[in-house]
């Protein structure tokens, strides 16, 4: 039995705020986001991280978190750089944007072997998350189609008072993902959820269930984002150099429609928070303070 690795991607932590330095801790000992879902994903059974981050933010990325990490769980890392790409690609001299969270997951193929978890850096997922996924990768194997999942959430549960968000909406049978599309910018409008694209409101069902990008996948995936990459590549160059996206759900999604994969749904009746905006930090560390007084979570995550 293989022992499940959890992946976190940071790259573009800190991104929003121009700088890890700024990101604000969200804990009652100074703790940020990413401390909660690591700690969670002790309790739920994980003994490796690897953090996929920018190799220019290293040293400053150790001493936010690393270092202190690292006297609980294994600590390894990887690097997502915008130029690196396929033979034959050049990223446009301009481009300072990331290639996106299929990029992102490509940055730890040659050291990740086993089931893996994905998560965003700055997401809180909730325990039961992390329990949910670290059960089902203890016995993941690919069989005659690839075997993975995702922890599903009520849509209504991800967003945020302060502005749009980017979710990947999911439509799921029998507990089985049977296609995720991804909406860049879902708001409330008019009083109601909607989505916004080529400048039209749409509605969306607040309950449907979303990708919050916790994914679990054996290293066959790595293989599918390679060979999908090159003609995302070939398109986006022509159509939007500096801007487009190698969406994760999106690879996911192509390997669903064609019966390569199969992706169980573990559905997560928790509260998704995030620091999308700087006005929901509050609202953060309000409900990290509920949490703790319930129990949840000690007032201080790591003791030394």
């Amino acid at each position: 039995m293989s022992e499940p690795i959890l992946v976190i991607m940071a790259a573009g932590m800190g991104s929003r705020y121009g700088g890890l330095k700024q990101i604000d801790p969200v804990g009652s000992h100074k703790e940020l986001i990413i401390d909660f879902s690591i700690y969670d994903a002790i309790k739920a059974g994980f003994k490796k991280v690897v953090f996929i981050i920018k190799k220019q933010d290293e040293e400053e990325f150790q001493e936010a978190i690393g270092n202190r990490i690292g006297q609980f769980i294994e600590t390894t890392y990887a690097y997502q750089d915008i130029n690196n790409l396929p033979e034959g690609f050049t990223a446009p001299a301009d481009r300072t944007k990331p290639w996106g969270t299929g990029h992102a997951i490509l940055a730890c193929k040659d050291i990740v072997h086993e089931p893996f978890a994905v998560i965003n850096a700055d997401d809180f997922y909730g325990e039961h998350a992390f329990k949910a996924m670290y059960d089902f990768l203890q016995t993941a194997q690919d069989n005659h189609t690839y075997n993975y999942c995702m922890v599903g959430y009520s849509l209504e549960n991800t967003l945020t008072e302060h502005g749009h968000v980017a979710r990947g909406v999911c439509e799921v049978n029998n507990t089985y993902l049977t296609s995720i599309c991804e909406r860049t910018h879902i708001a409330y409008h008019e009083k109601t959820v909607q989505f916004l694209e080529d400048d039209i409101w749409t509605p969306v069902c607040k309950d449907s269930i979303v990708s919050m990008n916790l994914w679990g996948f054996t290293p066959s995936i790595f293989t599918e984002l390679e060979k999908a990459f090159k003609p995302f590549l070939e398109e986006a160059l022509v159509t939007n150099p500096l801007k487009s996206e190698y969406f994760l759900p999106s690879v996911v999604n192509s390997l669903i429609q064609n019966q390569s994969a199969t992706v169980k749904v573990l559905h997560s009746s928790d509260k998704w928070y995030g620091v999308t905006y700087k006005e929901d930090k509050p609202v953060v560390v309000n409900a990290i303070k509920h949490l703790q007084s319930q129990g949840v979570y000690p007032n201080k995550l790591w003791e030394d």
